[in-house]
């Protein structure tokens, strides 16, 4: 009886597993992993690039401590950024997205005034750790980009395949959503790291 229980379910389980084999199942699965992959990623780098402000701004204050409001408004940023998460279960929220995107909008404007500032102080263009730091940030934002490219290739390819037929069908049984991605007005943004080599001799 045993045994006839467990033929009956291994019938009723082969013809399901390749239903939803052909259906797409497996392939949401796999393409949705790569989604969450690439959005660590970007969390990843976008961290790394927080973690470089405090010594930024600290060397900058070295050479120009009456800056104020430029410190205080990268310091503000990168709060901010602290306090916007999105996690994988999120991908599918476009506003907490928009909100995110905002956020480290600001930062990378914040950036772009801290270290423009150098411009006006020779001897801190000249620093040694401050160069170290300039050319850190710039590797970061370029590595950002990166990320940033290939999360968005990701949920292109997942949103694509999930909202074909007979995928979509698989996808709505399973509760897999589409996933929010990055806006850009301009499009060649997004593949462009902002620039951050200020006054370099």
């Amino acid at each position: 009886m045993r045994a006839h229980r467990s033929l009956i379910r291994l019938l009723f389980l082969v013809p399901l597993l390749a239903l939803l084999g052909g259906c797409g199942y497996n392939s949401i699965q796999s393409k949705d992993e790569g989604v969450n992959a690439a959005w660590s990623e970007v969390l990843n780098q976008y961290q790394r690039r927080a973690d470089l402000v405090p010594n930024l701004v600290n060397t900058v204050k070295g050479y120009a401590s009456h800056e104020e409001e430029v410190f205080t408004k990268v310091t503000e940023a990168r709060a901010k950024v602290g306090q916007i998460k999105v996690s994988v279960d999120q991908l599918d929220d476009a506003v907490a997205m928009q909100k995110f995107q905002a956020a480290q909008g600001e930062l990378s404007s914040a950036l772009s005034r801290l270290m423009a500032v150098s411009e006006n102080y020779p001897d801190l263009k000249a620093d040694g750790l401050f160069q170290n730091l300039q050319a850190q940030l710039e590797g970061t934002e370029n590595r950002i980009t990166v990320a940033r490219n290939r999360y968005i290739e990701a949920v292109r390819d997942y949103n694509t395949f999930v909202r074909s037929f007979p995928q979509n069908l698989t996808a709505k049984m399973f509760g897999y959503k589409t996933k929010a991605n990055f806006t850009v007005e301009n499009e060649a943004q997004i593949s462009t790291a902002p620039k951050v080599d200020f006054g370099k001799d």
